[in-house]
């Protein structure tokens, strides 16, 4: 019983899809709760339910995410308009080799990559649907936050922190992020995400209006330490790297509102007929 998981676990690489940020759709039962996007949109218009789709993936840059959108499931003609979220989070500067900067994305390779995204979506999204460019997170959060800190590992005995095991890591040259699990700072982060915004500001497109947004991580260290909450817990323990659940459920709610207040065209309008769905259809769980 102990490996009955096992399978999906591995299928969706040891990743929640279905207590995230932008997808979940289950209540999260590891570390935190779930709030989404798609559980408000639907909250706001039942007409959303299961209309949901995570083509997203581990290491997933501006690079290789040219081929995961191909899995976009979207009939031009006959589908609803969509909300596309584009983030790429920290892969375009993150990376695991020695001369770690000169294997990150370039700014010139990064606008060729979302531009050819873009155009792409153009070609199979409805007429009418959003996209939503997410910056770079600054990963000197990470470094900051936790480095002093003992990692699960060494918490028994005091005698492995955050900085000593990214330091092994490095050392073996198997480091997720070479670039950011160190004291040493890089502007890469900051210059990708200026590309993203510039992109949102001058580039059109025939089937969708575009939007930038900073990554909230700032924010979600506010609102968490207003709850009472310290900023590591903002972070995933174990990899010390990923956003928690906590983090996951802050950042839908920072979306949110800035969907609301500024593009409030992208969430669409509630659905007055909300009560009479579920009445007929009842509670399906979400998903």
């Amino acid at each position: 019983k102990s490996f009955a998981n096992l399978p999906v676990a591995f299928t969706d690489e040891l990743d929640w899809p279905q207590f995230s940020e932008i997808t979940g759709f289950l209540n999260s039962t590891i570390g935190g709760w779930t709030d989404s996007l798609y559980l408000r949109l639907r909250r706001r218009n039942r007409c959303n339910h299961r209309d949901l789709q995570n083509i997203s993936q581990n290491g997933g840059s501006s690079g290789n995410l040219l081929y995961l959108i191909k899995s976009l499931a979207r009939n031009q003609l006959l589908d609803n308009p969509a909300i596309v979220i584009y983030a790429t989070i920290g892969n375009d500067v993150c990376n695991g080799k020695r001369d770690t900067l000169a294997h990150m994305t370039t700014p010139k390779e990064m606008l060729s990559n979302v531009v050819q995204a873009l155009r792409y979506l153009d070609s199979h999204l409805p007429n009418g649907s959003h996209v939503i460019l997410t910056g770079l997170v600054d990963g000197r959060f990470l470094w900051d936050t936790l480095h002093d800190r003992y990692h699960p590992l060494g918490q028994l005995n005091r005698d492995v922190t955050y900085s000593q095991l990214y330091s092994f890591l490095d050392c073996l040259q198997v480091s997720p992020c070479s670039g950011w699990l160190t004291p040493n700072e890089t502007l890469r982060a900051l210059q990708l995400s200026n590309v993203l915004k510039e992109i949102a500001r001058s580039e059109k497109f025939a089937n969708f209006d575009i939007f930038y947004m900073d990554f909230p991580l700032r924010q979600m260290a506010e609102e968490w330490h207003k709850m009472g909450g310290e900023p590591w817990q903002l972070i995933e323990p174990v990899d010390g790297f990923h956003p928690s659940q906590i983090a996951a459920a802050l950042g839908t709610s920072i979306t949110w509102q800035k969907a609301l207040h500024e593009w409030p065209q992208v969430l669409g309008k509630e659905n007055p007929f909300n009560d009479q769905i579920a009445a007929i259809f009842k509670d399906q769980g979400g998903h």
